[in-house]
């Protein structure tokens, strides 16, 4: 009996095909790619999260990060939006700094009962350092931590990074990610803590401009239709 395997007209064909497979993955790895440019699918493995190989390293660079909504001095809003919520923020901040720092903490998701922890907390250091040392002096060692939060929800551009970026000094923490971090929070707390209005008001701006209030989306909506004009037919 003959091998049907030796007689089957597809064995040719199929060395055929593997044979131009072989040769096309031989050119396809021979073909050079220019600096910079992303050959998909010539000579380019895939991680397994589906991201690109290019010479043995994934393709890409990490996501930069970006300046602040507005400036920290920026606190009657901008020229387009006088009369808007950067206005609101301003006067809250100025009058009612706890109320401003506890929304701020709520809008960053923080858990339920957010707004009333932060805010007693913050309202009882707010107290406690004016009547000791005749201004607001302890509550910024409370409220800080919501600066760091933030940039690093939003991958925001710290002080020390600004700096280094507009006169060149700091590059050496700028290298490392450890004392770049170090430094980024130091810088938060001096911000606190020397301009603490300010502070509180550019947070409350950014997070408006980003997030939703929580209140806004924490329960559905329910809409009741009125049932259609009803007529008796005979």
């Amino acid at each position: 009996m003959a091998n049907l395997e030796e007689s089957s007209p597809l064995i040719a064909n199929r060395d055929d095909g593997d044979a131009n497979d072989s040769h096309a993955e031989t050119e396809s790895k021979s073909v050079p790619l220019e600096s910079g440019e992303i050959g998909v699918g010539i000579g380019v493995g895939w991680t397994a999260d589906g991201l690109p190989l290019g010479h043995g390293s994934v393709v890409g660079e990490p996501v930069a990060r970006g300046p602040w909504a507005s400036s920290l001095f920026a606190c009657l809003g901008r020229n387009d939006e006088f009369c808007s919520s950067d206005l609101e923020v301003c006067l809250l901040g100025s009058v009612a700094p706890c109320m401003l720092y506890g929304s701020n903490v709520e809008r960053l998701g923080s858990g339920p009962g957010a707004f009333a922890n932060h805010c007693l907390s913050y309202t009882a250091l707010y107290f406690l350092g004016n009547s000791l040392f005749g201004w607001n002096c302890l509550a910024p060692w409370f409220s800080y931590p919501s600066r760091t939060a933030i940039r690093r929800k939003f991958n925001l551009e710290g002080n020390c990074e600004a700096l280094s970026r507009s006169c060149g000094c700091c590059g050496s923490f700028m290298e490392d990610d450890e004392q770049r971090e170090q430094c980024e929070t130091a810088c938060d707390f001096a911000t606190h803590y020397f301009c603490h209005v300010c502070s509180l008001c550019q947070e409350g701006r950014e997070l408006r401009r980003r997030l939703p209030h929580p209140g806004f989306n924490g329960r559905p909506v329910l809409v009741m239709i009125p049932p259609m004009e009803q007529t008796m037919g005979r």
